[in-house]
């Protein structure tokens, strides 16, 4: 892309709030679950998106705004997708069961697996290329190789499901986060896991009593977020024993049951999400107040993530199937 170029050699510059749409993107019959920009720098005009209209397609999201490539090889609902750390395969998950590693060229299934349960969640080893963790629909996680198309380990939690998953840097260890509220406990919403050695380090870290559907880390600091169906999003230290700072809460936006996404920009000054109403928020990081919103959508945006290279670049997707680029 012309356009990515001249950032491709500087460092990145701090990031603005978007103010315009500059692609409406409207090609999936079904909500939008995920979106990802390709993580190599030179090829990250491309977009990932995941749809419950059992399809993962390609775009050109910065260039033409245009569906490069459709990939239909689940025959369910694709719940979770992720570019590979090359930007030449997509690792696929739905509530097929089936996991599909596709090269996105050609299109074909380089590794394809049956699953025990239904995938919501999908995240590449930050280290390791050819390991990726897989979770859903069942109270284990299971870590793959892609090389031998086997389980390498399973990690057995007592819950029904699995909503998020977060690898903490050098990928030693690793979060969940789970269904796992009742009541008269909170025990296990978010549970720490050593990588290797399958043993938990803590299922302690959130006390109240809301599930989380996403969690984020930040790009330079040592701590994490959690959004959470309280309708706010706390801070954690990403540092055993991963406390809450009771200090910093961001709230405003709406959740209700969505499974909402956030994320920190790449210089880490914002912190933003989407909303239930449509909406997207911007947060400044450091005071937890909202700096803009911004009416993105009729229905709930799930996902809001900026350009890794282009500072003010978002895109944003909705429960409609319409993704949209804002600059």
């Amino acid at each position: 892309s012309e356009l990515i170029k001249p950032y491709l050699g500087s460092k990145y510059k701090l990031t603005e709030v978007p103010k315009s749409l500059i692609f409406y993107m409207s090609k999936h019959s079904g909500p939008v679950n995920e979106i990802e920009w390709c993580p190599v720098r030179e090829q990250s005009h491309m977009l990932l998106s995941a749809s419950m209209d059992k399809t993962v397609k390609v775009w050109d999201a910065v260039d033409t705004g245009c569906c490069l490539r459709t990939y239909s090889c689940h025959s369910c609902a694709v719940r979770a997708a992720r570019w590979s750390s090359c930007g030449r395969r997509i690792l696929s998950g739905g509530f097929d069961s089936m996991l599909h590693l596709t090269d996105v060229e050609t299109g074909k299934q380089i590794f394809s697996s049956k699953n025990e349960f239904r995938i919501s969640v999908l995240k590449f080893h930050p280290t390791e290329s050819n390991v990726f963790i897989c979770g859903g629909f069942s109270p284990e996680v299971k870590a793959w190789d892609i090389r031998t198309s086997k389980v390498l380990r399973a990690y057995k939690a007592a819950v029904q499901q699995t909503l998020d998953i977060l690898f903490l840097p050098e990928g030693r260890e690793f979060l969940t986060s789970t269904d796992a509220v009742s009541r008269d406990s909170a025990d296990r919403t978010v549970i720490a896991w050593d990588f290797q050695s399958a043993a938990k380090i803590s299922n302690q870290i959130f006390h109240e009593r809301y599930t989380c559907p996403s969690l984020t880390l930040h790009p330079k600091e040592s701590v994490f977020v959690a959004q959470t169906n309280g309708n706010y999003m706390a801070l954690f230290s990403a540092q055993r024993p991963y406390r809450i700072n009771k200090k910093k809460r961001y709230e405003g936006h709406k959740v209700e049951g969505f499974a909402v996404g956030c994320e920190f920009s790449p210089d880490g000054t914002l912190l933003v999400t989407g909303s239930s109403d449509g909406k997207v928020f911007f947060y400044n990081y450091h005071t937890a107040r909202i700096i803009r919103t911004l009416s993105a959508h009729k229905e709930a945006c799930v996902s809001a993530i900026f350009h890794p290279v282009l500072p003010s670049l978002l895109a944003t997707c909705d429960w409609a199937g319409e993704i949209k680029i804002w600059q």
